[in-house]
């Protein structure tokens, strides 16, 4: 791990108290950030520990050109070098609470970006402070420092949830995924076990017949109040050991019935399917604004693949699944007007782009449209994490249960959500 020059003290402002501009919320409308932006002073300790951004000379100081507007940590582009006779460079930096991030965490995150790379994913380098490590530690701080992705980031100020400009940008982003998934298929690092902001598929492809067992129910001491239900209930419970403030939060909840009501039947469909398919690594949040792309035209392609944070070994059609939900439904209408709908020639283009490269089995084709409608469960339930016990948001908790785990099962148990669904089972084989 690298720690930074001697003496040098980072301080960061505490959550939500940054006081540089608003940043994404769990809507469309902008918020105050949950964590405080990246200062110049900040990173410049940070950068003095990697060689590659220069040496402080009269035009190296590190400097912010951008801040992300992503919410759930600080990140930015930095302009560093120019010392002794080196270019200009930018780099991206980006800053997280240890309590989100660990340096083991992120160090799993930079191997698969490497392995990926040396595979022809156009993933970015990350780059290594002068004693080798790829993550600074700065009290409760965790850093990493990448180079800037190739191509044009078009996307980059667009919402979460924020559906692709064009067809032929779906159907390039399919085909970079299938390539992604390719490439993956034999990183050999053991599953996350779940964590704040990480996707899983600890839940949805679970046997549904195992028991929750006395020792996965007996620590932590919240989990005392959830019982030991079986099936998904029972897989719930498990994932909510190893996630205190989620177990405290699922005390106050009616969760065994909203389980019950929302999400055993979908998820009891799934998982036989799942568990007769290989597991693998995936990106874990393929959406449009973590890519970047070779022009700003329609029919663009990918250039380059951002974010790995939430990547983890589920199952290929998991990942394409989560793509298709991030992408393709306007989530972002369903809070304010209750309807969201699907854009179905978006889920043909991303699934004819991802099929041109890596086509689906007939397994695979089933299991794609059956773990759907629960493909956020195990992720919803990490932003509850997040959200009751990181930041001590109970609003942002509520509604990353409510609206979220719930709100999104809901859907498609009703007539959109069908189409939708519908439309994937008589895709030709």
């Amino acid at each position: 791990m690298s720690n930074g020059p001697v003496g040098a003290r980072l301080d960061p402002v505490p959550p939500g108290r940054g006081s540089a501009g608003l940043v994404h919320g769990m809507g469309k409308n902008l918020v105050a950030p949950d964590w405080p932006p990246l200062t110049d002073d900040e990173v410049r300790v940070v950068l003095a520990a990697y060689p590659a951004c220069g040496d402080g000379g009269p035009r190296g100081q590190p400097a912010v050109a951008w801040r992300s507007p992503r919410p759930m940590s600080a990140a930015g582009l930095v302009r560093c070098g120019a010392g002794d006779g080196q270019p200009e460079r930018c780099v991206f930096v980006k800053r997280h609470h240890a309590a989100v991030r660990s340096t083991a965490q992120l160090i799993t995150e930079h191997a698969l970006a490497t392995y990926l790379r040396l595979r022809g994913v156009p993933v970015p380098s990350v780059l290594r402070a002068a004693d080798g490590a790829t993550v600074a530690e700065h009290g409760d701080f965790r850093y990493e420092v990448h180079e800037v992705a190739d191509g044009v980031d078009l996307y980059r100020d667009a919402l979460s949830w924020s559906p692709f400009t064009s067809l032929g940008h779906a159907r390039a982003a399919g085909a970079a995924l299938a390539r992604l998934h390719d490439a993956a298929a034999a990183f050999p690092l053991p599953e996350r076990p779940p964590a704040p902001l990480l996707t899983s598929c600890a839940i949805v492809a679970a046997d549904p017949a195992d028991p929750a067992s006395p020792a996965d129910l007996a620590s932590p001491a919240d989990l005392a109040d959830l019982g030991r239900p079986d099936g998904p209930a029972g897989a719930v419970a498990r994932f909510a050991a190893g996630l205190p403030a989620l177990a405290r939060y699922l005390s106050t909840r009616d969760w065994r019935a909203d389980v019950e009501e929302n999400l055993r039947a979908p998820i009891e469909a799934a998982a036989p399917l799942l568990a007769a398919l290989p597991r693998q690594w995936g990106h874990g949040d393929w959406h449009p604004s973590n890519l970047t792309w070779t022009g700003a035209g329609p029919d663009a392609v990918v250039a380059g693949v951002l974010d790995l944070s939430l990547a983890n070994r589920t199952l290929a059609v998991h990942d394409l699944a989560t793509a298709l939900e991030r992408a393709t439904v306007s989530w972002l209408d369903l809070d304010e007007t209750g309807h969201a709908t699907a854009d179905l020639d978006a889920v043909d283009a991303l699934l004819d782009g991802y099929e041109s490269v890596r086509p689906l089995t007939g397994l695979e084709a089933a299991a794609l449209a059956a773990v759907l409608p629960v493909v956020h469960v195990e992720y919803a339930l990490t932003e509850v994490e997040y959200f009751a016990g990181i930041v001590a948001s109970p609003a942002n908790a509520d509604l990353a249960y409510d609206a979220y785990l719930l709100g999104h099962a809901r859907w498609f148990a009703g007539p959109d959500g069908a189409v939708l669904l519908d439309r994937i089972r008589r895709r030709p084989a």
